[in-house]
C-alpha cells in the first residue's frame, strides 16, 4: 500500500513542477499573471504636459462689507424728539428733515437774549449821556482852575469822573456784543432743533424714538446718537490681511471679493487703502486693514456688515512652466536613489526634504488591455510663486515633459521607477486638494 501512496505523491510533484516551469516559460501566462499580483499591478496616474503660462499670485484675507460713507446723526441741543418723518431702511436725499427736537424752550431762550440786548442798548444810551456830561463838567472846570477859581483838587475829582464815565461807556459796548452773540447762539440752537440729512442715503440704523430726550455728548460721556445714514451704493470691503502677508499688498492692486450671501458670485474691486496702524484681532494675531471698494451694477446695493473674502492679485509672472500644485510633493532626500540625487543643483543637502515632481518615461510593457505602461522619475524642482491651484517650476523640468499630476493619494505614496498607466477618461476626476476632495474656488485660504 505505501508503494502506491508513494507513486501517487512522486506523480503530484512530477506535475506540479511541470506546471510551474510551464507557466514560468510562457511569457503570456506569466504577464497575466503578474497584471493581478498586488505589488506588480501598474499604478493608475493621471498625466499632463508641462506648458508654460500666466500665474497670479494672491493674498487672501478675510472681512466685513461696510459703507464707504456713513455718518452718525446726533443732537446738538438736549432736547426731547417730536418727530422722525423718516423709518429705518428709507432712502433720504441731502437737506431732507429727518429729526425735529422740541424747540419751546431753545426758543425762550432766544426771547430771552434778545431781551437783554434792548436793556444793554438802553444802558449804553445813559452811558453815553453820563460821559458827555463828565466830559463838559471837566472842561469847565478845568477853566476855572486856569484863572484860580477852584482848587486844583476839584480839576483831579473832574478828571476821575470823566475816566469812570468812559469805563462804563466800553462796559455797556461789551455788554451789547455779548448780548449779541447770545442771539446768534440762541438762534444757531433754534436752528439745530431741525436736523437735516448731510447726504444721500439710507437710514441703516434707528436708535430714538417720538418722545424721547437727547443729550449733547461731553469730552468723557458720549451724546446720544439718533439714527446712522449710509450710502449703500458704494461699499468697501474692510479686509484683515495677516501681518506676514501685508508686504505685498500695494494700493490700486487688483482683487476679487467673495461675499458669503452670494454663494459663487464674484465681485471685482481694487485696493484703495493700506492703513499702517497693526492691529490686534480677537484671537489675538496681528493685521493690517485693508480697503477694497466693491464694484457694484447700476442701482444695486449691499447690506453693511455681511461677510465676505477677498483674493488680492500681488504678482503675475508670464511665460513660466506652471504644473499643478499638488504634483509638486516632498520627499526625504534620503529616500531618493543617489543617481537621482547625486551632483543635482535642484537639492539642498542641508534641508531633510526636497521637492520633487514625479516625470513620465515610456517603457516597451504593456498591460493585458494594450495599455502601455510607463515608468516615473523622481525629478528634483525649484519652484516660484504659486498661486491657489497652480504653482511656477523654475528649474528641473522642462516645456512638454510628461508628468503625474493626480490622483493625490497616488502621489502620496508613488516612488521612483515605479510602473504606472495613464487613468482612463472615464475615471479621469478634477484636481484633488490635499484633503482628497476637489478643488473649489477658494475664498478664505492664505496664499
Amino acid at each position: 500500500m505505501w508503494k502506491w501512496m508513494l507513486g501517487l505523491f512522486l506523480f503530484c510533484v512530477l506535475l506540479c513542477a511541470g506546471s510551474g516551469y510551464y507557466v514560468w516559460t510562457n511569457k503570456d501566462i506569466r504577464k497575466q499573471i503578474e497584471q493581478y499580483m498586488p505589488g506588480n499591478k501598474p499604478t493608475e496616474v493621471r498625466l499632463e504636459k508641462v506648458i508654460k503660462g500666466e500665474l497670479t499670485r494672491t493674498i487672501s484675507a478675510p472681512g466685513q462689507i461696510e459703507p464707504k460713507t456713513s455718518v452718525k446723526i446726533s443732537a446738538q441741543v438736549s432736547a426731547r424728539i417730536v418727530a422722525l418723518p423718516f423709518r429705518e431702511n428709507e432712502v433720504v436725499k441731502k437737506g431732507d428733515v429727518i429729526v425735529r427736537l422740541d424747540s419751546r424752550d431753545v426758543a425762550a431762550q432766544l426771547d430771552s437774549a434778545r431781551a437783554a440786548l434792548k436793556g444793554d442798548e438802553a444802558r449804553l444810551e445813559g452811558a453815553q449821556a453820563a460821559l458827555q456830561q463828565s466830559q463838559q463838567e471837566r472842561d469847565r472846570v478845568r477853566k476855572l482852575a486856569a484863572t484860580g477859581d477852584v482848587a486844583p483838587s476839584a480839576v483831579e475829582q473832574a478828571d476821575a469822573n470823566y475816566l469812570r464815565a468812559q469805563s462804563s461807556l466800553r462796559a455797556a459796548e461789551h455788554a451789547i456784543e455779548q448780548a449779541r452773540a447770545q442771539i446768534v447762539r440762541a438762534e444757531k440752537d433754534l436752528d439745530n432743533t431741525t436736523i437735516t440729512s448731510p447726504m444721500d442715503g439710507t437710514i441703516t440704523r434707528l436708535d430714538a424714538e417720538v418722545g424721547e430726550l437727547v443729550v449733547v455728548g461731553t469730552l468723557n460721556n458720549a451724546g446720544s446718537v439718533i439714527m446712522e445714514i449710509a450710502d449703500l451704493a458704494n461699499m468697501v470691503l474692510k479686509a484683515r490681511v495677516d501681518e506676514s502677508n501685508i508686504v505685498p499688498v500695494k494700493e490700486n492692486q487688483l482683487a476679487k471679493v467673495f461675499i458669503n450671501a452670494y454663494g459663487e458670485r464674484v465681485f471685482n474691486g481694487v485696493v484703495e487703502r493700506v492703513e499702517l496702524q497693526r492691529k490686534v484681532d480677537r484671537d489675538n494675531t496681528g493685521y493690517f486693514e485693508v480697503w477694497v471698494p466693491i464694484a457694484l451694477d447700476k442701482g444695486e446695493t449691499l447690506r453693511s456688515g455681511l461677510t465676505a473674502n477677498t483674493d488680492i492679485m500681488v504678482e503675475t509672472v508670464r511665460d513660466v512652466l506652471v504644473l499643478p500644485s499638488q504634483a509638486v510633493v516632498d520627499r526625504k532626500v534620503d529616500d531618493l536613489p543617489k543617481k537621482v540625487t547625486d551632483g543635482n543643483a535642484n537639492i539642498n543637502r542641508a534641508n531633510t526634504y526636497a521637492r520633487v515632481v514625479y516625470r513620465v518615461e515610456d517603457s516597451d510593457k504593456t498591460t493585458n488591455d494594450g495599455k502601455k505602461i510607463k515608468k516615473v522619475i523622481a525629478t528634483p524642482v525649484q519652484i516660484g510663486t504659486s498661486d491657489l491651484t497652480r504653482t511656477a517650476i523654475i528649474a528641473g523640468l522642462k516645456e512638454g515633459d510628461l508628468v503625474v499630476t493626480g490622483p493625490f493619494k497616488a502621489l502620496q505614496s508613488l516612488r521612483h521607477d515605479q510602473e504606472v498607466i495613464e487613468e482612463s477618461a472615464e475615471k479621469a476626476a478634477p484636481v484633488e486638494t490635499p484633503s482628497g476632495k476637489p478643488a473649489e474656488p477658494a475664498t478664505a485660504a492664505k496664499s
